[in-house]
Parts: C-alpha cells; structure tokens; sequence
C-alpha cells in the first residue's frame, strides 16, 4: 500500500521581500508571502481573475539562496509540504495558519 504524501508546488511572486529571522544559536528562516493567479470566465462570460497568497516558510541552507537572492516581486517557483498550526494574538484570540514548509527553489526571473 502507498503512503500519502503531503506535497505542494507553487509558482508565483513575492508579496514582499523575504523576513529573515536569526535564532540564538544561529540557525535562520526565511517567511515571505507568495501571491499566484487564477482565472476564470463567469456565467456572463466575463473574465474573473483572482489572487491567492500563501505563507512560505524556508529553514537550513535554502535561507541563505533566499537571504542572498530572492526579492519582492521576483517570480520563483516552490516545493514543499502544507503545514497548519495555531497561534493566541495579544489579545487572547487564537488564530490558525496553514504554511508550506519549503524544501525546493527555483528562481523563474532575474
């Protein structure tokens, strides 16, 4: 029997440039928003196009490709596997976030 794999490819740009953030004992990570498009033609045959953003999450040595190369607005494509987790806001409220968890990118524009 085959195991389910968890795997998600995205192409599309960065929202804004790439956070990176340095832990205490050095290690980094990158965070940034990557924005894909969709279209679709309506009942009325009018073209809809649509904007979705998703959170990506780069850990190890992709951060320094990241860190080194990657801006707002440039085209890449990623790899990596959909993470959910949950956080409590300053003030009490919990709040749910679905992540890719990157492990490979291409970097599509100049």
């Amino acid at each position: 029997m085959n195991s389910l794999r968890n795997k998600v490819q995205l192409i599309g740009r960065l929202g804004q440039d790439p956070e990176i953030i340095t832990f205490g004992d050095g290690a980094k990570m990158a965070k940034f928003s990557l924005a894909t498009d969709d279209s679709y033609k309506d009942k009325m045959g009018n073209k809809v196009e649509r904007t979705y953003w998703h959170n990506v999450v780069v850990r190890n040595g992709l951060v320094k490709v990241v860190e080194n190369y990657v801006n707002k607005g440039q085209e890449i494509a990623v790899e990596g596997k959909l993470t959910s987790r949950s956080y409590e806001t300053k003030d009490g409220e919990t709040r749910y976030i679905t992540e890719i968890m990157c492990n490979e990118l291409l970097m599509l524009s100049k």
